[in-house]
């Protein structure tokens, strides 16, 4: 099993709690999908250094999983086509 890591951003316009509900999500996906979580960070609201899809703030996430590493592309694949996660 490999060891890995990914921070996420989520749009400011969600509200805290729906913002911790989205990811839930993903870490049920990742579960479902043979990861095992080892440690996951909630880090806030947090101003970014430049503006991505014209937000200047964002909810960020931090998520450490091991896995086989198939996992890796499905994440990237969700994480594209859910409009929450602002995306560069």
């Amino acid at each position: 099993m490999n060891r890995y890591e990914t921070v996420f951003i989520l749009t400011p316009v969600l509200s805290e709690e729906q913002a911790k509900e989205a990811v839930k999500v993903y870490e049920d996906f990742i579960s479902k999908n043979g990861g095992k979580i080892t440690h996951n960070e909630f880090w806030g609201l947090k101003k970014m250094a430049y503006q991505i899809q014209k937000k200047s703030t964002g909810f960020y996430f931090l998520v450490e999983f091991e896995n086989d590493g198939q996992l890796v592309q499905k994440l990237e694949v969700e994480f594209k086509r859910d409009e929450r996660i602002i995306d560069s």
